[in-house]
C-alpha cells in the first residue's frame, strides 16, 4: 500500500465524523505498512477540547504497541496538525506526518490556530492567559530528585 491510501482511509474518517456529528478531522498511524490505530476528532462528542483526531491516534497506537515512542510509525492526517498535535506528534517521535487540507484551509472554515502559534511567540508575560509561577522552590524539589533517580525511563 502507498501513502495514498493511507491519506485516503484519514480523510474517510474525517468525513464519516462528520456524518457522526464530529469535527472534519481523521487521523491514521502506520507501522510497517500497516494502520495500527485511527482516531477521529470527538472535542463536541466527549466535551474533551484535547481530543483531536492526532491525539486520538497517538493514544490509540501507544496502546496498541504498549509504548510511549512511536518511532517507525507514519501519520496520516487530514488536515495540518495544530500546535497542540504538532506537539504530542514530537514528544511521540512519529518519524513522518503527511496530510491534506493546510492550516490555511482549516481557518477557511473557522479552525483557526494562528492565534495559539501567535501566541507561542510572545514573551510569556504578554500572552492572554497569564501564566504565573507559584511556589518554585517546593516545585524543583521533584526535578531535583528526578535528577538522582538512577532507574528512570527517559522520554
Amino acid at each position: 500500500m502507498n501513502s495514498d491510501f493511507f491519506m485516503q482511509k484519514a480523510i474517510e474518517l474525517s468525513i464519516k465524523n462528520i456524518n457522526n456529528n464530529g469535527g472534519p478531522f481523521g487521523c491514521v498511524i502506520v507501522k510497517n505498512n500497516k494502520i495500527i490505530s485511527e482516531g477521529v476528532n470527538g472535542v463536541t462528542q466527549n466535551n474533551d477540547p484535547t481530543a483531536h483526531a492526532e491525539i486520538v491516534a497517538i493514544r490509540n497506537a501507544c496502546t496498541e504497541l504498549n509504548t510511549f515512542d512511536l518511532s517507525g510509525c507514519e501519520m496520516y492526517t487530514s488536515c495540518e496538525p495544530c500546535p497542540m498535535c504538532l506537539s504530542a506528534i514530537y514528544w511521540s517521535h512519529i518519524d513522518i506526518v503527511y496530510y491534506g487540507n493546510s492550516r490555511e484551509n482549516a481557518a477557511e472554515i473557522e479552525f483557526d490556530d494562528k492565534f495559539i502559534y501567535d501566541e507561542i511567540k510572545k514573551d510569556i508575560s504578554a500572552r492572554k492567559i497569564p501564566l504565573k509561577r507559584i511556589l518554585k522552590d517546593e516545585a524543583i524539589k521533584a526535578f531535583n530528585l528526578w535528577a538522582q533517580t538512577e532507574n528512570k525511563t527517559k522520554y
